[in-house]
């Protein structure tokens, strides 16, 4: 079953509804209590998931640890840690974007890139009232669908933050596009643990650029919702990336071939990404807004204070630009 969300342009075009996708229409969605099939191509669909209750990225293909190490010069280039445990970091529920929808270039970033993952999410499971501490067989079960998903990343912004001690931030703050529809597990019943035969490619303006296994994930699906119930609870809804495949992002060519290689995401690149069954998006980038108020660094040891300023007045511990 592929579950959408979508607008459709006649009836309630700004309700959004949810419908399950067979050929070209989409049906069982409702708007005012009656089921309205709609065809596929004329509905702006929407995240399959409206906001998750949590996000979080993995890093599950060597090939692109890999070659995300040999980008930033670090031996070995993928860190032991990695072999032994699976790592992620927390994402941003409010960023999602739709299968279609155009992404801007986020605030303060000159080298934007995308990312080639796969998403598990997250359902309820029969018989247990929490999602906490999950076997793999448990955290198997609890995996809903499937969902492609490009994580789209600012990497001089990613670059100067992960010099600190608390790795990504804003430099991935900004936008994940997910959909085009989410697959329901039955679909791809061996994917939990490692097995779907899912190619997964991507274009960029129309020129092919890199294409992965799934199956090439050295951590699995369960194994990643398992660790992430570790001492916690997952909740229905919540996402959980693969982390980018091997040749699936621009950075991770950057590493192996240079920088030179290929030039960073610009307004009017169009990316497109397909993952067979799990469906095809296409993005285009956009301009983004500027930085509004730049901060200032800080000074060691000198504490900061922020307050109301007057117009072309800096505010206590930031720099004034002149500019509004």
């Amino acid at each position: 079953m592929r579950q959408v969300r979508y607008l459709s342009p006649d009836g309630h075009p700004d309700v959004p509804r949810s419908g399950v996708v067979d050929g070209g229409t989409i049906r069982g969605g409702v708007a005012g209590g009656l089921p309205e099939p709609v065809p596929l191509d004329e509905a702006r669909l929407l995240p399959p998931i409206a906001t998750p209750p949590s996000v979080r990225d993995f890093m599950a293909f060597e090939q692109h640890v890999d070659g995300m190490g040999l980008l930033v010069g670090v031996d070995p280039t993928v860190p032991d840690v990695w072999y032994r445990q699976p790592l992620f970091y927390f994402s941003n529920p409010a960023g999602l974007l739709g299968p279609h929808d155009d992404v801007p270039v986020p605030p303060g970033c000159a080298v934007f890139d995308f990312e080639l993952e796969v998403a598990a999410v997250i359902g309820p499971l029969p018989g247990r009232a929490d999602l906490a501490d999950l076997t793999l067989a448990e955290a198997a079960q609890a995996i809903a669908g499937y969902v492609l998903m490009n994580d789209w990343s600012a990497r001089d912004l990613q670059a100067a933050e992960m010099t600190g001690p608390l790795g990504p931030c804003k430099g991935k703050d900004s936008a994940i596009t997910l959909g085009p529809w989410l697959v329901s597990a039955d679909e791809l019943p061996g994917l939990a643990h490692g097995e779907s035969g899912v190619k997964l490619s991507a274009a960029v303006n129309g020129e092919p650029f890199g294409q992965a296994s799934l199956d090439s994930m050295a951590w699995t699906f369960a194994e990643l919702a398992a660790y992430a119930s570790r001492g916690t609870t997952l909740r229905p809804g919540d996402v959980l990336g693969s982390g980018t495949c091997g040749d699936g992002c621009l950075a991770e060519r950057w590493g192996r071939q240079g920088r030179d290689a290929i030039a960073p995401l610009r307004p009017g690149d169009v990316v497109t990404l397909d993952g067979g069954v799990l469906g095809r998006t296409i993005s285009r980038v956009v301009p983004g807004p500027p930085v509004r108020q730049p901060l200032a660094p800080r000074v060691a040891g000198q504490p900061a204070r922020t307050g109301e300023a007057r117009p072309g007045e800096a505010r206590t511990g930031e720099v004034s630009t002149g500019r509004s």
